[in-house]
């Protein structure tokens, strides 16, 4: 039987990254993948913006390694060519009721480390994004853009260059413990079974399904998956605005907000659907919901402007109506499994947290 010393299962932006911290770290890294490409799920449906790490619980996984992984994210994207844009954003109140939850959120944010965020009056906000509708907003110099799919790319040219395999088309299927590894059966055109030393689950929404099968391991340990589906509608023609433009949040999300694209595409979403089982439809008769929405903040938002243009899916581990999750990463010491990391509900900010969520793994590893 053959031997590996790691491997990581999904090639997912969060997988890549520690794969590619594995091998730099001079470890022997095999990633795979259940598609057969990089990043098809999570990682390639998302609004691709850097998070400034300003809305989560102080002292949380996701505001630790979201802020970190920012500055990480930059100094990447700018040593590696990554195309990425530190273009700011406005959180908006549209009313004068909601202007006093600001303050709030600008105290979180600094609770978090996160202190360039600037109180604008409505005429200030309004100066910088003349298209807009506010009683007063936030200003985020940090929060960005980034072309994710080159940034997995990237970090696939990474991995590789730095020793590591990347294997397409190969679901981890089973995995047993046995002795100083365990055992994976490997499904795939060429099924086989390979012994590691450390497996690390980071198989976004699939990663609860991939620790059932993994022998051994206590049931208590391994949360249920919820789906919650956000839809993103695009603009058609010029985007009215320069920044991103995010309302004050809402219940399981962010509200319905504005983000660009690299290649200045504006875009309005995502909303939140619970939903039952993976699918990635567009539903255009939502349009009306999302035009009632922005047009708190974009009065001149008409419906004719907005067309269907994808869905991604946060891979939620708490229900409808639960507190707000964090990522939760288990090692052996809390599920006894020697040799297993587990990553779950690595939901936004994971993409601007990969680089520190990996550097988090990699020193678990190390140990």
């Amino acid at each position: 039987m053959d031997e590996v010393e790691c491997v990581v299962g999904g090639a997912g932006v969060v997988g890549l990254a520690v794969a590619w911290a594995l091998a730099n770290a001079g470890r022997e890294v095999l990633l795979i993948e259940a598609e057969d490409a990089i990043g098809t799920q999570t990682s390639s449906r998302n609004s691709e913006v850097i998070h400034a790490g300003i809305y989560y619980a102080p002292g949380s996984r996701m505001a630790q390694f979201c802020v970190a992984g920012k500055l990480a994210l930059y100094e990447y994207c700018a040593e590696r060519g990554v195309p990425h844009a530190r273009c700011g954003k406005l959180i908006v109140a549209a009313e004068e009721a909601e202007r006093g939850r600001l303050g709030a959120i600008a105290a979180r944010a600094a609770a978090n480390g996160v202190h360039d965020l600037r109180e604008l009056t409505a005429a200030e906000a309004i100066a910088l994004e003349p298209n807009l509708a506010c009683a007063g907003a936030l200003l985020s110099p940090s929060t960005g853009i980034i072309d994710s799919h080159a940034f997995m790319l990237a970090l696939h040219g990474d991995v590789e260059s730095a020793g590591g395999m990347v294997v397409f088309s190969s679901p981890l299927l089973a995995a047993k413990p046995d002795g100083d590894g365990i055992v994976l059966s490997i499904g795939g055109a060429e099924p086989m079974q390979l012994k590691t030393r450390l497996l690390i689950n980071s198989a976004g929404l699939f990663a609860p399904a991939v620790a059932r099968t993994i022998e051994g391991l206590d049931p208590a340990a391994i949360p249920t998956e919820y789906y919650a589906k956000g839809s993103y509608f695009t603009l058609s023609g010029r985007s009215p605005f320069s920044r991103l433009i995010y309302p004050v949040p809402v219940p399981g999300g962010l509200g319905t907000h504005l983000t660009i694209d690299m290649g200045g595409q504006a875009r309005f979403g995502p909303d939140v659907e619970w939903i039952d089982a993976i699918h990635y439809d567009v539903d255009a008769s939502r349009i009306p919901l999302f035009v009632e929405a922005v047009k708190r903040y974009w009065p001149d938002v008409s419906a004719d402007r907005l067309q269907p243009g994808y869905s991604g899916i946060r891979p939620k581990i708490v229900p409808k109506g639960a507190p707000g999750q964090d990522f939760v990463i288990q090692d052996a010491s809390a599920h006894g499994v020697a040799g297993l990391i587990n990553l779950f509900g690595i939901e936004s900010p994971g993409l601007t947290a990969s680089l520190a969520l990996a550097e988090h793994v990699a020193a678990l590893a190390a140990r």
